[in-house]
């Protein structure tokens, strides 16, 4: 899944600035009356997703990096199952105002794809190619409800980007082999899809995806220890999903797919921010507010003067790392997720 960048600057101060905002998707609308059950899917929707497992038992397979499928979720995702733009294929295209993703022949990855109209798709679909509908959360108030629930049940950061992508996969055809940067949460909607899923010993913490046979990300290869594999790794998992399956994919877990029929399944994608993002975001917060940090970087390149560059910013260093001392976590996640911490 393809991960949209987010960059935000946040005052290191634990209160939110009001000309700094973290983009969050458009809702189209309020909720409709719901029943005493789908209320409580909106505010439980990771119970809901993982029913009749406890959360307990969950982030025990979260925490260990493990996946978990779930069957037979009925009553728990009506609200889900019932969103009349998922019926079927025909009805979601009919829906859809925006381009599609459809997959090029050769390595069945998004990163293979062409942007098409709806008016187009078909045609694709019935040639064998994979359909990509991607933040479809944006046009759902509940889509947009349950993944805001979602990350908070999760404990993410509110710097987390979350949303919702539909794959429509043809009979005999899947996602090459890979894996991501984000948590995923997939339901199957139609049809049987097979998955396989591999723990990624070749990388921990991956914070951009790679697919075997494409290019590695420059940053990705930096801190990736020996070369990619060329083939998918043995010990991987399989799960067949039916209507109404559940697989948590961990971020970072190898996995592809193969639909055993024709296919329609809703993920939930949550980019959650690492450490780095916390830190850097702050970082960027804090210095944000000297007039000297945002000066222009001068003379970095220019042979004659590239002694005045680092003069400077020898002197800037100096006085961040006196700086720096004072900080603590508290602070940092106090401007990261202001007004959203347990303790405050």
């Amino acid at each position: 899944m393809k991960h949209a960048e987010r960059c935000v600057a946040v005052p290191l101060t634990g209160k939110p600035n009001p000309e700094i905002t973290v983009p969050h998707e458009h809702s189209l609308g309020e909720f409709p009356p719901a029943t005493a059950l789908e209320r409580h899917a909106m505010k439980n929707p990771l119970q809901s997703l993982i029913y009749p497992y406890s959360k307990s038992e969950f982030f025990a397979h979260y925490e260990d990096n493990a996946p978990l499928v779930i069957h037979d979720l009925g009553e728990s995702i009506r609200e889900l199952t019932a969103l009349p733009f998922l019926e079927s294929l025909e009805t979601l295209l009919a829906f859809w105002p925006n381009k599609v993703d459809a997959y090029l022949p050769g390595i069945a990855d998004e990163d293979n794809s062409i942007a098409i109209t709806t008016a187009e798709a078909p045609t694709h679909f019935e040639n064998g190619r994979g359909l990509l509908f991607n933040d479809i959360n944006t046009l759902s108030p509940v889509l947009k409800k349950w993944l805001e629930a979602l990350t908070y049940e999760l404990g993410l950061s509110s710097l987390t980007y979350a949303r919702n992508l539909v794959y429509a996969t043809p009979a005999g055809k899947g996602t090459a082999p890979h894996f991501d940067q984000n948590i995923n949460f997939v339901l199957q909607m139609h049809g049987t899809k097979k998955w396989w899923v591999a723990p990624n010993q070749h990388v921990e913490g991956p914070m951009s995806r790679h697919t075997i046979g494409l290019p590695i990300d420059p940053e990705l290869g930096s801190y990736t220890e020996g070369a990619m594999p060329e083939q998918f790794p043995e010990n991987a998992a399989e799960f067949v999903l039916q209507p109404g399956s559940l697989l948590f994919v961990p971020r970072g877990a190898w996995h592809k797919t193969e639909a055993l029929t024709d296919a329609l399944s809703l993920n939930f994608t949550l980019s959650a921010p690492t450490w780095i993002d916390l830190v850097t975001a702050a970082l960027r917060g804090r210095l944000a507010q000297s007039s000297e940090w945002r000066e222009t970087a001068n003379f970095v390149t220019d042979t004659e003067r590239v002694h005045e560059a680092v003069e400077k910013l020898d002197a800037l260093l100096s006085d961040l790392a006196q700086d720096i001392p004072n900080w603590n976590a508290a602070d940092i996640l106090g401007a990261t997720e202001a007004g959203q911490l347990p303790f405050e």
